[in-house]
Parts: C-alpha cells; sequence; structure tokens
C-alpha cells in the first residue's frame, strides 16, 4: 500500500517537473509575443506548479512528524494534492484556450460548487496533518 508520505513526495516530484515544463510554455508565448508576456493562465500554471510542488514537500514532513492514523494521513494528504493537482491543471486548460484572463469573472454554480470543495478540502486536509504534528510534538 502506498504511504501518505509517498503520495507527497510523489506529487510534489511530478507538480516540479510540471513547473518545469510550464516554464518551457511560458518562454515560447514570451518569445514569440510582441509584449514580451505569456497568457496569464500559462503564467500561473508555472507558478502554481512550483508552488505546489514546495507545499507536497511540507505536507511529506508534516506527515512524517504527525502519529495519527495511516489512513487519516493518507486521506488528508490526498485531499490537498488532489485539488492542487486539478487546479494546476484548470490553469492550464486555461492557457491553452486563451478565452479568459479571469476564471472566476463569470462564477457558475458548478465553479462555486468545486471553488467551496477545494476550500474545505485544502484546509481541512491540512488542519488535519498540522494537528498530527501539533499532538506529536506535544502542543
Amino acid at each position: 500500500m502506498i504511504t501518505a508520505y509517498q503520495i507527497a513526495i510523489i506529487a510534489a516530484g511530478v507538480f516540479f517537473l510540471n513547473a518545469l515544463l510550464t516554464g518551457v510554455w511560458k518562454y515560447q508565448q514570451i518569445a514569440a509575443s510582441e509584449t514580451g508576456t505569456a497568457h496569464p493562465y500559462v503564467d500561473i500554471a508555472h507558478r502554481s506548479s512550483l508552488l505546489y510542488s514546495f507545499a507536497a514537500m511540507l505536507i511529506a514532513t508534516f506527515v512524517e512528524i504527525s502519529q495519527l492514523s495511516a489512513v487519516v494521513e493518507t486521506v488528508a494528504t490526498l485531499m490537498l494534492v488532489v485539488y492542487f493537482a486539478l487546479a494546476i491543471t484548470t490553469y492550464m486548460i486555461q492557457g491553452l484556450v486563451q478565452k479568459t484572463d479571469n476564471q472566476l469573472r463569470e462564477i457558475t454554480t458548478a465553479t462555486r460548487v468545486f471553488m467551496w470543495s477545494l476550500i474545505a478540502a485544502e484546509i481541512g486536509g491540512f488542519v488535519v496533518l498540522f494537528y498530527g504534528v501539533l499532538v506529536a510534538i506535544g502542543v
């Protein structure tokens, strides 16, 4: 069975590799642009991939320290990294289609549900792991 730690480490690697690849995409758009800029969502996909890769390493560290059950740690880790991946994927799609520079300008019911589920999953997943760390260090 794959552990929460392994999930977080693999996610960090995938997100970092995606950051490198979207960096190439961003550079190509900058080089081809008269204004010297990439589409905003290409830039966002690149930056979010980079930041989420380091966030995944933080998650791995918290999992390593936490004393919660393996199931609880795995669920919390999956909640975080799955939503990180969904966010990055959404940014990449917006960068590909180039129809908007603000995907939240016109919020639909589906967008609202997704955003609230993302908020709950990311904050909830982190709070669980942070609680596990606090318990482990005796706070």
